[in-house]
């Protein structure tokens, strides 16, 4: 980096640190991003981009084309919903919207796109064109779906695709990325098991219990990973939640039970296992007892597969901001989930994870109700995406 662009990036940091408080303040759910949008859009207009709103119902995409002669076009991603959880900082940014919060950083990757944006429209020393995507309800909303589908890369081509996330607990200035399989295709079931119910007290075993149902189905659910998925390959299944009876009335044996949890996998193979196990166990179990199930299985989209040559740009482009020794080009497959993979089967490219140290309230770690973003990191994602857009698309300066 020179030392004008340093300067300059100095210059921009408070303005891009109100800027990121500002929208930690105001979080907003996925496809619920009016402010949101709204304020990234008024930015980069400010700055003198070319924006377009209403991608995929909330997203927003600015263009910007250098000064250089160049034919190549890539896209540069961040999200920008907020997940259902009551902050519990005590920061003077917390959130003004009771029960939301900016619990994944998305404000921070917000941030730093719109830095990169107005720091590249300053000074558009690269060839070809720039589309700087901000994208709405990456937290299970179906954003990346709803852009792709509203013809995202039809209005605005790319030859390749590129996504940044922040790691907590990771040290400030360093990066890791991965080829190929990378972050795990997120899915969520539910199972509903039915029975009479009954008397606990006095007329048990006259009842279908489906206590008993639910708790040999938590069990054997366990053994899917460890009986039915080949030890090589990784895979998770978690319940996260049982519904059923009133503390009201513990003298009553409840007529139905629902559990629900998540299954990360990296393949469709796997996938396939898990989803047809599931259905089999429950509807096998409930049998046995006198009892029905019905098994909801939603696959919320797809592994995050990096390809090659993109994830090669994308660890020279770090490299070259904090040394090759900061950047771990072979970090290894992270069963967290993405719906930027849906823009990876579209179109080439990756993401990049970047470590933003312990600042703030950092350290509590991602989609906890203390979790802050760290705007120390906001300079180092400015420069990584600066790096990038150099590497793609010829000189910038820095």
């Amino acid at each position: 980096m020179t030392d004008d662009t340093k300067a300059r990036l100095d210059a921009l940091h408070p303005e891009l640190v109100a800027i990121r408080r500002d929208i930690h303040a105001h979080p907003e759910m996925g496809m619920e991003e009016v402010r949101t949008s709204a304020l990234v859009a008024e930015k980069l207009r400010g700055w003198g981009l070319e924006v377009t709103e209403g991608v995929g119902k909330y997203g927003v995409v600015a263009t910007l084309k250098g000064r250089n002669p160049g034919q190549r076009a890539i896209g540069l991603r961040a999200d920008m919903d907020a997940l259902s959880i009551t902050e519990a900082t005590g920061l003077p940014h917390a959130s003004t919207n009771p029960g939301v919060m900016h619990a994944c950083g998305h404000d921070g990757h917000t941030t730093m796109l719109l830095g990169a944006a107005k720091m590249l429209k300053d000074d558009p020393d690269f060839g070809g064109t720039v589309h700087f995507i901000f994208q709405p309800a990456e937290e299970g909303r179906g954003g990346a779906k709803a852009m792709i589908e509203d013809g995202l890369f039809e209005r605005f081509p790319v030859d390749a695709v590129y996504g940044l996330h922040n790691k907590p607990n990771r040290a400030l200035g360093t990066f890791a990325i991965q080829p190929g399989p990378a972050m795990a295709a997120g899915d969520r079931w539910t199972v509903t098991f039915r029975g009479t119910g009954g008397h606990g007290g006095s007329t048990p075993h006259l009842a279908t219990d489906v206590t008993v149902v639910t708790a040999q189905f938590i069990l054997a659910v366990q053994t899917i990973i460890s009986r039915n998925v080949a030890a090589i390959d990784s895979a998770v299944i978690s319940v996260g939640a049982i519904h059923g009876g009133s503390m009201a009335s513990t003298n009553v044996m409840p007529a139905e039970m629902v559990i629900g949890g998540t299954a990360r996998s990296f393949t469709e193979e796997v996938r396939d296992i898990m989803e047809t196990r599931m259905r089999e166990l429950a509807a096998g179990i409930a049998a046995v007892n006198g009892c029905t199930a019905e098994v909801e299985y939603l696959r919320r989209g797809t592994a995050v597969v990096n390809h090659a040559e993109q994830t090669a740009i994308a660890a020279k482009a770090a490299a070259d901001v904090v040394g090759e020794a900061q950047v771990n080009p072979n970090a290894g497959p992270v069963t967290g989930g993405e719906d930027f993979s849906l823009m990876l089967k579209a179109r080439p490219g990756s993401f990049m994870f970047m470590g933003i140290g312990a600042g703030g309230a950092s350290s509590e770690g991602l989609h906890t109700p203390t979790y802050d973003f760290n705007d120390d990191a906001i300079p180092l994602g400015v420069s990584y995406w600066l790096s990038l857009v150099r590497q793609e698309l010829g000189p910038v300066e820095g």
